[in-house]
């Protein structure tokens, strides 16, 4: 099994972190490897939305990574399921109040089958690449105006 999380301490308010976040178009906005989303199906930020979504995988290469939001509770948490593409983990971005601040916490798991098992460790540093890009949400979230 490959697991990795991180964590940050972002200055605005949970609901306005979770409505950045349950959008997926706004991964491009902080998510290095985006090279293009689109909402495919269901309504946006809600759960049951698929989002179709490329990655530059290995030698700069697209991979499909379309995902579906499994759970989304405002202001709280919001759950996803990649769908599509080489490897397909679960994961999720946790909110919880701190004063005016919100710590989020993004977490990913996958637990790979058959010859995927071989990959583990290149599966596993590019989880860890991806949930340390919680730094940029932080800096794109607090870049943009309070919400009034």
């Amino acid at each position: 099994m490959a697991f990795a999380q991180h964590e940050v301490l972002i200055g605005r308010d949970a609901m306005t972190v979770y409505r950045f976040l349950v959008d997926g178009l706004n991964n491009p906005l902080w998510r290095s490897g985006v090279r293009s989303i689109s909402l495919r199906s269901g309504q946006a930020g809600e759960k049951g939305a698929v989002y179709q979504q490329t990655l530059s995988g290995p030698g700069g290469r697209p991979v499909a990574a379309d995902f579906q939001i499994t759970e989304a509770r405002p202001g709280a948490e919001v759950r996803f399921a990649v769908v599509a593409g080489p490897a397909r983990p679960t994961g999720g971005y946790y909110l919880s109040t701190e004063g005016p601040n919100t710590r989020l916490r993004f977490a990913l798991e996958f637990h790979p089958k058959g010859l995927k098992k071989l990959m583990n460790g290149m599966i596993q540093k590019t989880m860890e690449g991806e949930v340390v890009q919680l730094e940029q949400l932080k800096s794109v979230i607090e870049e943009q105006a309070p919400e009034e």
